[in-house]
């Protein structure tokens, strides 16, 4: 690891810090500062406005499609500066992390004036559309087909897991449109309008009361020709290239996100006598150190990118970091929830709780869960969505290591 902060890139902090200090709400960054749930409501919804005045909304984007053009060191600082101000800085993560990027890499000249101006105006909501009920971890094993009539695809298939799909005015969606292709090379990427008679939404409400997981249905639904991102029957590269884009620029900011957690439960283990517990006391250390080792591997990632590197490591880094942090978090709330004891099942939450890497997040009346709880649940996705601890496995034993591939299993005769 060989990381240096450029001097320019510390001016740049500069002047991150003092735009949030003088937008941010007033005694913001006072201790024991707090606000009522209606002027966390108020500001929630006027930041990503103040965002896009200010030119921070997708500020890496190039200069020509609205963005700023910064550089990776700049993005970097801005991360840590947003971060430890608590401010948020991202409007809709599917728009400005995934597809937003991918529309920049693949897209033709057209889509990118179509479709990126909404996207950093923060105009234009979307949803993905790749599981579904048969295609999961086997994400090329899909079944939504998408034909052409004339200037329009027609859709018919269902995908699943399709997070914000009740709000969201577009889906970025695969489709099987060469049947007779092998399984890769028949995809493509759409970007398909949502708010049409032909998809139906479901909501899946879990537990908690959270249902920000839906269900789509596709029946003859329509989307223009020209919407085919990457070319006819080349959606497997380009969703590949949306779900590394999940990783981004937080490798110095992402661990960040579980250390109010680990405070609050080693809090909680102190207060209930737990602490002294010489079991948990190792299990707490032991997710202090898996926390460091996402810090450490963070800033490797972040120096092979700045230095060029494309070597073993950096193609390991990405599975590695994605299986590190899914399942530590999964881990460590099953931690919380054994420091708890008998009490992890007494309901205490308000109905809307903040729930650390997700925001605030409605939960059912009759089933009041607080953050930590919700945060417990919501940890159960983590290992599966962006590719499982198992797939990830896989890449990096077949495609890095260079061992023999899993047995696939003897087809039916």
């Amino acid at each position: 690891m060989d990381l240096t902060y450029p001097a320019d890139a510390e001016a740049f902090r500069t002047e991150v810090r003092a735009w949030l200090h003088a937008n941010l709400p007033e005694g913001w960054f006072d201790d024991g500062f707090e606000m009522s749930d209606e002027e966390r409501d108020a500001h929630n919804a006027a930041w990503p406005q103040k965002m896009v005045e200010g030119g921070w909304y997708c500020a890496t984007w190039p200069e020509e499609y609205g963005g700023r053009g910064l550089p990776t060191m700049h993005a970097v600082v801005m991360a840590e500066e947003f971060h430890a101000a608590g401010a948020s800085m991202r409007g809709d993560f599917f728009g400005d992390t995934l597809v937003g990027p991918t529309i920049l890499q693949w897209g033709t000249d057209e889509q990118k004036q179509q479709f990126i101006p909404g996207i950093l105006r923060g105009e234009v909501a979307w949803c993905q559309g790749f599981s579904e009920p048969d295609a999961g971890s086997d994400l090329a094993g899909l079944k939504t087909t998408a034909v052409l009539d004339g200037e329009e695809w027609v859709i018919n298939g269902q995908k699943i897991w399709t997070t914000q799909g009740f709000e969201a005015d577009y889906i970025f969606v695969l489709c099987r449109t060469d049947p007779e292709a092998s399984k890769h090379k028949g995809i493509s990427y759409l970007l398909c309008p949502m708010k049409q008679p032909g998809i139906e939404v479901r909501r899946i409400e879990q537990i908690d009361g959270g249902a920000e997981f839906c269900e789509v249905f596709f029946t003859d639904a329509r989307c223009p020709k020209e919407n085919v991102v990457g070319g006819l029957n080349e959606g497997w590269k380009v969703a590949m290239t949306t779900l590394g884009f999940e990783r981004g620029t937080s490798s110095t900011t992402g661990y960040r996100r579980f250390e109010k957690e680990l405070d609050q439960i080693i809090a909680e283990a102190k207060d209930n006598g737990k602490i002294d517990n010489a079991t948990v006391r190792q299990r707490l250390m032991q997710s202090y150190s898996r926390m460091q080792i996402m810090r450490f591997s963070g800033l490797r990632s972040l120096s092979a990118v700045v230095q060029g590197k494309k070597d073993f490591g950096v193609a390991a880094l990405g599975a590695c970091n994605k299986m590190n942090w899914s399942e530590y978090h999964r881990d460590v709330m099953e931690l919380a929830m054994d420091v708890r004891g008998m009490g992890s099942q007494i309901l205490t939450g308000s109905g809307v709780e903040n729930v650390p890497g997700y925001g605030r997040r409605a939960t059912n009346p009759d089933y009041p869960a607080d953050a930590m709880q919700s945060s417990f649940f919501f940890s159960r996705s983590e290992t599966i969505w962006g590719g499982t601890a198992e797939i990830q496995r896989n890449i990096v034993g077949e495609r890095v290591l260079g061992l023999p591939k899993e047995p696939r299993p003897e087809a039916k005769k």
